[in-house]
């Protein structure tokens, strides 16, 4: 769903608060409110406002899979037989809770995933016994993540500064 910030009216405040909560999603609202210098019952009702008209998605804490015993990242180009094929396709992988992220792509590939696994054995099993075997994907083709360099949030930049 595309949301036109114009119609919900969002401001450079809201931009401000979005980059600050994309940086921790954590931070109290008082602190919050105390950084941009404005109460916290703004933050409060602005909040809200970015909540009901779907800009903020939703609130995610960020873990370090390695330290809880998932050892791959793995980046899959999926072939589907058909385009058309790519909603039923996306559904399915939905369910496969080790696919974190999927993508409807151009070039190559339909779909551009990212999984993550326990090991190189769990990643086979995935892709063999669940991915591959979904009605409609041609084959695939598999990146294994050596090391993640960059993984930040975009920042919002206030209308001013763009």
């Amino acid at each position: 769903m595309i949301v036109d910030e114009k119609a919900i009216g969002i401001d450079d405040l809201d931009r401000k608060i979005i980059t600050k909560l994309m940086e921790d999603a954590s931070m109290a609202h008082a602190d919050l409110a105390k950084e941009l210098f404005v109460s916290p019952g703004t933050i409060h009702v602005r909040l809200k406002k970015l909540l009901s008209g779907g800009i903020i998605k939703n609130q995610r804490i960020e873990i370090d899979y390695h330290k809880v015993g998932y050892d791959v990242v793995a980046f899959l180009g999926i072939y589907l037989e058909k385009s058309s094929l790519y909603d039923e396709v996306a559904d399915l992988l939905l369910k496969i809770p080790e696919v974190v992220e999927a993508h409807y792509t151009t070039g190559n590939y339909s779909i551009f995933a990212k999984v993550i696994c326990k090991d190189t054995k769990h990643l086979k099993s995935i892709l063999t016994d669940q991915i591959q075997a979904i009605n409609g994907v041609q084959r695939t083709e598999t990146f294994i993540s050596l090391q993640e360099s960059i993984s930040r949030p975009l920042k919002i930049i206030p209308q001013d500064n763009a």
